[in-house]
């Protein structure tokens, strides 16, 4: 028997091509990768290769110009394979930022490479070490000088760096004691990183780091010959750095739309990219409930199925619930995306809901599995470590709820 999904009669023939494709990678490919602490080169080259990634690229720009509802099947059904979309979905919201912000000559140049595969934009740079989520206070300077800005700062949790060829970052180009909103004067420009490794860009770690990185600020930028060029160990094979930028010069023409207007920019961008976290946590949650529905079917224990007992059904049927209803969630998020409508509430609930439900569908598959849960070759602690970081990233649980207290229960601001 397999397991009912649900999935819209529309978008069928698209995710049985998904399927098709993911199914070249097995378990035993995503358990390598993992061990080695490695990057899926292969599997993201396959997506590229099929069109997958340039999904929400304009048919004008060489991609297939869907929309953010298609780009969430996708991130969906990788993770439903069994993948790890965390690998490629930068590429599906950073690109957005060009898309919609940029000009007519940068999406020109750019997006008919990013389409093609020849060029990466994977990586976007705005978290720092001492600022966290409170982005109005990042120290990162551009400073214009004549047809260049210079920019100098640090940078932390920088995704896919050393798998991308561009990278979106954010700065500020008006000091915060000069702005009269705090939001005003960062701007976001677009960096090609292979003329700035190097050139005042260094990736990595100081070699005498000592102090765990996300707590740490050096504001001595160090050379790169001082540098361990190393992601952040952490518990998921997440490939993850730390930048530094010592006077890099960064083309004037390389500012994406107004200068000042970045964080306005950043945050249209992060609607979309919770949306399509939302999708990956659902395509998660589906696969634990899958897992945990077969092993307790085919578990015998005392003579009979582990599933004859509602201690084991009734979390199972509770996960297949709550992702059902983070489902609905999604798919609204994206259909109000799609037609251009305000969807920040819906695009925060839809995170929410869905990091819940996997959350709590990983738990349950493991606690189904017993100790056979926590066996390598079964994937489930692989995924179980996997859907955790939804909890955390790329919004935390509680920084919604303080905007659903906000902006739609008219509560005081908490911060």
């Amino acid at each position: 028997m397999k397991t009912q999904i649900p999935t819209p009669d529309t978008h069928q023939e698209m995710r049985e091509a998904l399927r098709g494709l993911c199914g070249r990678f097995d378990s035993a490919y995503w358990q390598k990768v993992d061990h080695e602490r490695g990057y899926p080169e292969a599997f993201v080259n396959a997506l590229t290769d099929a069109g997958w990634l340039a999904a929400l690229i304009p048919a004008d720009y060489g991609g297939s110009g869907l929309g953010l509802t298609e780009a969430s099947v996708i991130m969906e059904e990788i993770n439903l394979s069994g993948g790890n979309a965390g690998s490629c979905h930068g590429q599906m919201y950073n690109m957005g930022t060009l898309l919609r912000h940029g000009s007519e000559a940068q999406k020109r140049h750019y997006l008919p490479k990013i389409a093609t595969g020849e060029l990466r934009l994977q990586t976007m740079a705005v978290t720092e070490p001492t600022t966290g989520t409170d982005t109005t206070q990042l120290k990162t300077t551009a400073v214009r000088k004549g047809d260049r800005y210079v920019v100098n700062g640090q940078k932390v949790w920088i995704s896919r760096i050393q798998h991308s060829d561009l990278m979106i970052l954010l700065a500020r180009t008006t000091p915060l004691a000069e702005v009269k909103k705090k939001s005003e004067g960062m701007s976001i420009f677009i960096v090609d990183l292979k003329q700035a490794i190097g050139k005042g860009t260094a990736v990595g770690q100081p070699q005498d780091a000592k102090a765990p990185p996300g707590g740490r600020e050096d504001t001595s930028v160090p050379s790169a010959g001082a540098m361990v060029v190393r992601p952040i160990l952490n518990m998921v094979n997440h490939e993850t750095n730390e930048v530094f930028f010592d006077n890099l010069e960064i083309p004037a023409e390389n500012l994406i739309g107004e200068e000042g207007k970045g964080f306005k920019y950043i945050l249209d961008g992060l609607n979309a990219e919770r949306t399509l976290i939302a999708a990956e946590c659902i395509g998660d949650a589906w696969w634990f409930i899958d897992r945990a529905r077969r092993y307790a079917s085919e578990r015998q224990v005392f003579g009979r199925a582990i599933g004859q007992n509602q201690g084991i059904q009734f979390p199972i049927a509770a996960d297949y619930i709550e992702t059902e209803a983070a489902n609905l969630m999604r798919f609204k998020a994206c259909a109000l995306f799609d037609a251009g409508q305000p969807c920040g509430a819906e695009a925060n609930m839809a995170k929410y809901l869905a990091a819940k439900a996997s959350w709590e569908a990983a738990n349950n598959c493991l606690q189904t599995h017993g100790g056979f849960g926590f066996a390598c070759e079964y994937d489930v602690e692989r995924k179980f470590r996997e859907t955790r970081l939804y909890q955390v990233a790329p919004i935390s649980t509680n920084l919604i709820y303080s905007y659903v207290a906000e902006h739609l229960l008219g509560l005081p601001r908490s911060f």
